[in-house]
This record gives C-alpha cells, sequence and structure tokens, in this order.
C-alpha cells in the first residue's frame, strides 16, 4: 500500500515566481526523496531510521539528500529569454552550468548526458543508477543528478551534487543490497570540492545570468 508523503517544495510559492531565480537549498536532516509517480509500496522507507520521507514533483526516482550537498535549483518562468519548449533543452543547460563550474576546477573529463532517460535494471527507481538528461558525470561516474519540472508558469530545474553515498538507499529496497554495494557515483569529497563549497555556490549563481539568488532555509 502507498503511503501519502509531504511534498519536498512549497510548488505554489514557486510557480507564483515571476523572475528567473537561482535557489541554494541545505538540508539539516537526512531525506529520502521520491519521484513524483513513484510508489511507496515496494519501498521499507523505515528500514533506515531517523531520515524524512518526501515527494518531489518532477521525473526521476529515489534519491538520498543529506547534509554537505551541493543542492541548486534554477527557475526559469515562461516568458524569460532562457525558457525552452524543448525539456531535453531545459535539463541540458542545467547540466551545462554545472559542467562549466566543474570543468574549471577539476582534472577530470566532464560529459553532460544529451540522450534520453537510461535506467538501470539491477537498481530500478534509483536517480543515481542511471542516466538522465542534462546529467553530468566526471571521469564516467555520475556526479550531478537533474529532475525537471514543467508547468505554464515556467519550468524547473532541480540539481544535486551528493555529499553521501546514494548506497546507503539499499535498505529501503528490499533484496539489492549486493548490487547497491558496487553502485559508484561522484560525491563532493571525491571531486576534492569539500574545502571550495562555497565558491562552487558562487560560480554556479552566476553562470548563465542575471539571477535572482535565493538562499532557502535549511529543510528539516
Amino acid at each position: 500500500m502507498s503511503l501519502a508523503v509531504d511534498e519536498l517544495l512549497d510548488y505554489d510559492r514557486l510557480r507564483a515566481t515571476g523572475v528567473a531565480t537561482v535557489f541554494v537549498r541545505t538540508t539539516t536532516a537526512r531525506l529520502v526523496v521520491l519521484g513524483s509517480a513513484q510508489a511507496t509500496g515496494a519501498l521499507d522507507l523505515a528500514a533506515l531510521g531517523g531520515v524524512v520521507v518526501r515527494r518531489r514533483r518532477g521525473g526521476g526516482g529515489l534519491v538520498l539528500l543529506d547534509r554537505g550537498d551541493l543542492w541548486v535549483d534554477w527557475w526559469v518562468p515562461a516568458d524569460d529569454p532562457r525558457w525552452s519548449p524543448d525539456v531535453h533543452a531545459t535539463a541540458a543547460a542545467a547540466g551545462d552550468r554545472w559542467a562549466g563550474v566543474l570543468a574549471a576546477r577539476l582534472g577530470a573529463p566532464v560529459e553532460v548526458h544529451r540522450g534520453r532517460l537510461v535506467g538501470d535494471p539491477t537498481r530500478p527507481g534509483v536517480c543515481f543508477a542511471g542516466r538522465g538528461p542534462g546529467e553530468v558525470f566526471v571521469g564516467g561516474l555520475k556526479a550531478v543528478g537533474v529532475t525537471q519540472w514543467r508547468v505554464r508558469e515556467g519550468a524547473f530545474a532541480s540539481t544535486v551534487l551528493p555529499a553521501s553515498p546514494q548506497s546507503r538507499l539499499a535498505p529501503v529496497l528490499a533484496g539489492v543490497e549486493g548490487e547497491f554495494a558496487s553502485l559508484e557515483h561522484a560525491t563532493v569529497s571525491t571531486l576534492g570540492l569539500s574545502a571550495g563549497v562555497e565558491e562552487v555556490l558562487e560560480a554556479l549563481t552566476r553562470v548563465d545570468g542575471p539571477w535572482r539568488v535565493e538562499r532557502s532555509d535549511p529543510l528539516a
């Protein structure tokens, strides 16, 4: 049986935002976030203990958000010149912002996935196990996940470079612990960005601007 889960963000407020805005977000709690259409019946959401479960609007699967993540969202109103009717172009634009910032700081190849969604059948419904439009890979490992929500007022791209291994989600999906042990992806620390977090965030708020910048209150 699926459970009722509160939404991750105030999406009504977002729709009412009339200017292009970049949101820098943080969390004080470990969050397990579900995709908009992801059923909860097969998930053991109590298995991690002490986590907050939320649901986002937009595509994608299960993701773990935690303290120290680099979590940046972009809202582009429909009357802004950066808005595009092309779903893939909107996702790619978010990935390109990240790729430019990371490429300037890292000595490894940075790639933006420009194809269709490619899931991993061994880890179904897990965001960091697949490749989605606009997602960023460093040295062949996924570094930045991208999800998108579109309404008549505009387009919203939500992105995160995690601080914590997504393999910690293993207990939520019964029977896939072995496969999760091999789930590799980049993190803030493995990319050597721990000491330069503010510089990365500052750069992301400037690229492809101008943007109104909002540092939201931490989610708990």
